[in-house]
């Protein structure tokens, strides 16, 4: 053994470091954050979490923009709730297509749905923020409900188990919006892409540092809202509407998670890669709005795991082959620690399962995101 080490370079040295340190940066993600949410998942099961008895009443808030064909297949699934009193708001920001009749005849059969407008020709940076705003406004009750047209509750207790959260402390409730499963290469990228993301931000606020929500499956007080001064701060980006709110108002004493399978909600992922990164660089516009807390963490993260692969594939190449075995094992714990938490959290959340494709996706979507936000976010004209 002596002499296997007397044989090492100082340079052997020092990337073996780095690996090491990457590697454990990675390990405390994963066991200290990533992990929280399969450990609520578990106390939820096992009935050790305690959940308000009340069931106030609630609007939940849908904006459309087109949407006809969506709000025809999926609004039924949100006015059919087993929830004793709420209302449904959608407004239909600047619709062309037939979305107003189609609600109109939806109105006539559920006296619980409400639907307003915005003017086609409305002129807004983010029409999504002032339909929210719109909304909100018109919301009748104080828990506010968030969906989009295009997603579906996974069943009828969808509205109980995200409002059980609310109690007198608790002010904001995140929830995991998924995507339907499609057996192809794109949408297995865009639900790991999601599901990586949620085990980050639902993470964080377990820990105690919220940051960010999802429009698709997001609850907030109506005067949280106007305490606020709705999405003032951020009116010139497009995007914002959830991440950006949620980092001003959540904080680790009034916010909640909620990780059980029927509180989720599916929606229909992007059909091409181009549709994809459009909806992802628009998102990436906000990051630099977080907090420099959030994006230390967020960076670190990421970082370690470009300084990762980086060392692995640097310890290959020196041709050394107790180096290889070396860098090769700790991979090998990386990989069951990834997939150990990341297949158990989606087992107790009824998501699809990532093996192969987790060791792929890890590598890949780094750099996607890398590129995007180098060189698309300006690309992006759209205003959803």
């Amino acid at each position: 053994m002596e002499e296997i080490i007397a044989s090492f370079k100082p340079y052997h040295f020092a990337v073996t470091g780095i690996l090491l340190a990457a590697f454990a940066v990675q390990l405390f993600y994963y066991l200290h954050y990533y992990r929280k949410v399969l450990a609520q998942s578990r106390k939820i099961r096992k009935g050790k979490h305690t959940f308000s008895d009340k069931q106030p009443p609630v609007s939940v808030i849908v904006c459309a923009k087109n949407e006809s064909d969506n709000l025809r297949e999926f609004l039924p699934s949100v006015l059919t709730q087993d929830y004793p009193n709420y209302q449904v708001v959608v407004v239909n920001d600047g619709s062309s297509d037939e979305s107003k009749e189609i609600l109109a005849l939806f109105a006539q059969d559920y006296p619980h749905l409400y639907h307003t407008y915005l003017p086609e020709d409305a002129k807004f940076i983010s029409t999504k923020k002032m339909s929210l705003t719109v909304g909100i406004k018109a919301a009748k009750y104080d828990i506010i409900l968030l969906t989009d047209a295009d997603c579906q509750p996974a069943g009828k207790d969808w509205i109980t188990n995200i409002v059980r959260n609310f109690d007198e402390k608790t002010d904001v409730v995140l929830s995991y919006g998924a995507y339907f499963n499609k057996k192809n290469f794109l949408s297995r990228l865009i639900s790991y892409d999601t599901f990586t993301i949620a085990l980050q931000y639902m993470g964080f606020a377990l820990a105690g540092k919220p940051y960010m929500g999802v429009g698709r499956n997001l609850a907030y007080r109506k005067h949280l809202f106007f305490d606020n001064k709705g999405f003032a701060s951020h009116l010139h980006l497009q995007s914002g509407d959830d991440d950006l709110f949620i980092k001003e108002v959540a904080t680790k004493r009034n916010t909640r998670v909620e990780t059980s399978p029927e509180s989720i909600t599916f929606s229909v992922p992007k059909s091409t890669f181009k549709k994809w990164r459009i909806q992802k660089s628009r998102h990436l516009t906000t990051a630099p709005y977080y907090r420099f807390g959030t994006r230390l963490r967020i960076g670190l993260e990421i970082g370690s795991r470009f300084l990762f692969y980086a060392a692995i594939i640097a310890l290959f190449a020196m041709q050394n082959l107790w180096l290889a075995i070396f860098a090769g094992g700790i991979y090998i714990l990386r990989a069951l620690t990834q997939l150990l938490v990341i297949n158990r959290t989606a087992r107790r959340m009824n998501e699809r399962r990532f093996y192969l494709t987790a060791l792929l996706f890890d590598i890949l979507l780094p750099l996607v995101t890398l590129w995007v936000f180098l060189f698309c976010r300006k690309k992006s004209k759209i205003k959803w």
